[in-house]
């Protein structure tokens, strides 16, 4: 059963983040924003200019009493002690930002946006220092741990995209839908009906790995090698969309969440922490030992997500709302998985451990 935390909105709540100390933000439809303490207990709360929906809420990895919030086409930046009015407010995005995030260093911030743009602002001169761009809205973006230059983001064009802030052009970009072949899944003559609109995004501790949660209902675990990215591994556990992935601390232990209101724990690393040594020699040797059925112009195609079948969640909740956001946080000791739906309520489940 959940533990519900209560008296801090009205509205629906659409995105959580936490910081190092435990302290937890929540932001909600008509500029709410409440913070909670280890507890549950609200531990304060805003009213944010012009009642936007509050889309995204992310701690200053560098100093946990900053927070930086999206609400309409404005990122806020607020200090959690003194939650008054913003400290800073910055408008740099033409259209309502889904996504922020704000690299190890500390020093750049990205906001997606209806647009599709990525506008990537320097924190320490505070002004735009790349746009980048989807062709439809981008839905996540994400800076890769332990490269503070590199992130990857992801929209509605069912494009992923890895970029480094030196470049303003992608390093390399996949089609989630061209990813697709006849003997990759069941439901690929319906595929057009269910396109894979790229919903989320998280990037694993090691930097490397990556996975995205689509409308298909699809989660697609990648590998960075150099410039580019490759995909590792596909499985299927949400019935509809997941519009929620979250890498846990522990190497590739995933949380999804998704519109047919389940939340699942996923345990992927025998199925990619193996290769993490040398991926380069490991995907010549998949290569090598994979039937010629399963090659494509000379690529690794199909290896990977032929084994969907057999990646079971570790652990399925059965929220029953659909899932708008969901954070990982240590509560008492144990671990758990905070959970935001359409509701005014957070709620809270524990998590088996590693």
């Amino acid at each position: 059963m959940a533990v519900k935390w209560t008296g801090g909105h009205s509205s629906s709540i659409l995105c959580l983040n936490i910081n190092v100390e435990g302290l937890v933000a929540s932001g909600a439809e008509r500029g709410e924003l409440t913070l909670w303490d280890r507890g549950g207990a609200p531990a304060g709360q805003l009213q944010l200019p012009k009642a936007d929906d509050v889309t995204s809420v992310v701690f200053s990895p560098r100093c946990p009493t900053r927070l930086y919030t999206s609400h309409g086409e404005t990122i806020s930046l607020l200090d959690v002690r003194s939650l008054k009015e913003p400290i800073e407010c910055f408008r740099v995005n033409e259209e309502e930002i889904n996504c922020l995030s704000v690299n190890e260093t500390d020093n750049f911030l990205a906001a997606a946006d209806d647009s599709g743009a990525i506008k990537v602002m320097d924190l320490e001169n505070k002004k735009v220092s790349r746009s980048l761009r989807h062709t439809n809205i981008c839905s996540s973006v994400v800076f890769r741990p332990q490269r503070p230059q590199s992130l990857v983001s992801c929209g509605m064009d069912m494009q992923v995209m890895l970029w480094n802030l030196q470049k303003a052009r992608p390093l390399w970009t996949t089609n989630l839908q061209e990813c697709e072949t006849e003997e990759d899944s069941p439901q690929s003559a319906g595929q057009f009906f269910n396109p894979p609109l790229a919903h989320s995004l998280s990037v694993a501790s090691c930097g490397n790995i990556f996975g995205c949660g689509a409308q298909d209902g699809k989660v697609r675990i990648f590998r960075v090698t150099g410039v580019k990215f490759e995909r590792e591994l596909e499985f299927q556990g949400h019935s509809l969309g997941v519009s929620q992935v979250l890498f846990m601390p522990e190497a590739y232990w995933l949380l999804t969440g998704g519109n047919d209101g389940k939340v699942l724990l996923w345990d992927i690393s025998s199925d990619v922490g193996k290769q993490q040594k040398s991926p380069a020699k490991s995907l010549q040797k998949r290569k090598a030992q994979a039937p010629a059925s399963t090659r494509k112009d000379g690529k690794l195609n199909k290896v990977a997500s032929n084994e969907h079948a057999r990646v079971l969640p570790k652990l399925t909740i059965e929220h029953g709302e659909k899932v708008n956001w969901i954070s990982c946080a240590e509560i008492k000791g144990s671990k758990t998985v905070l959970v935001a739906d359409q509701s005014s309520s957070v709620s809270v489940y524990p998590l088996p451990g590693p």
